[in-house]
C-alpha cells in the first residue's frame, strides 16, 4: 500500500492556473503508476492524466491535452498536475491515485487513492 496526500486545489477565475501535488508515503513510489482523476458530485470519476513510473511516457484525456502537465519526482515521491487555461468546466474534486504495472485510464484499476482536493474555476 502507498498512503498519498494531495494539495493546492483552490478557487480560480477561467483562464488561469493551478498546481497540484501528491505526496507519497509508504511503499516505494518508483514502483507505481500514477494518476490524476477527477469527480463531479453525482458522476464518475473521470480520467484526467497519467504518468508512467520512469516519468518518460504521459498520458492526457483530450479534454486537458495542451492545457495540463503531469509530472513526477521519484526522489521527492511526488507527481504534480500543471492546471493552465482553466475552464469552468474543470471544477470538480482531484483524485491522485496509484497502481501497480502499466497505465490505465479506468479509476477502478487503481489501488490507491488520496483524499482529493477541489478545484474551482469560476467563470
Amino acid at each position: 500500500q502507498v498512503q498519498l496526500t494531495e494539495s493546492g486545489g483552490g478557487l480560480v477565475q477561467a483562464g488561469g492556473s493551478l498546481r497540484l501535488s501528491c505526496v507519497a508515503s509508504g511503499r516505494t513510489f518508483s514502483n507505481y503508476v500514477m494518476g490524476w482523476f477527477r469527480q463531479v458530485l453525482g458522476k464518475d470519476r473521470e480520467f484526467v492524466a497519467a504518468i508512467s513510473w520512469s516519468g518518460i511516457t504521459t498520458y492526457y484525456a483530450d479534454s486537458v491535452k495542451d492545457r495540463f502537465t503531469i509530472s513526477r519526482d521519484n526522489a521527492q515521491n511526488t507527481v504534480s498536475l500543471q492546471m493552465d487555461s482553466l475552464k469552468p468546466e474543470d471544477t470538480a474534486v482531484y483524485y491522485c491515485g496509484a497502481k501497480r504495472s502499466g497505465y490505465s485510464d479506468r479509476a477502478v484499476m487503481y489501488d490507491n487513492w488520496g483524499q482529493g482536493t477541489q478545484v474551482t474555476v469560476s467563470s
